[in-house]
């Protein structure tokens, strides 16, 4: 079966299937435990950015071994659109 890749911003593709979630950094945010796994990704270094404008949203994923945190310009509904295309 071919996957296609999704488009996150500035150049970034995603394979679909390593994406655990996409989140709403507006709505997220708010909580503690979210903020504090945010923070310990960036010092891990597993965040990237996606694009030189402010995040609305971040996805994550794991590939099996590692866990990466991408931060997106694009809405999640955006996203979510593109998944289900």
């Amino acid at each position: 079966m071919k996957y296609r890749m999704l488009h996150i911003g500035a150049g970034y593709l995603i394979d679909p299937r390593q994406i655990v979630g996409i989140f709403d950094l507006d709505k997220t945010t708010y909580g503690p435990r979210t903020r504090e796994f945010l923070a310990k990704a960036e010092k891990a270094g597993q965040v990237i950015s996606a694009g030189y404008e402010l995040p609305k949203s971040f996805l994550v994923c794991a590939d099996g071994k590692k866990t990466t945190v991408y931060l997106s310009q694009l809405a999640s509904s955006t996203l979510q659109k593109r998944m289900e295309e």
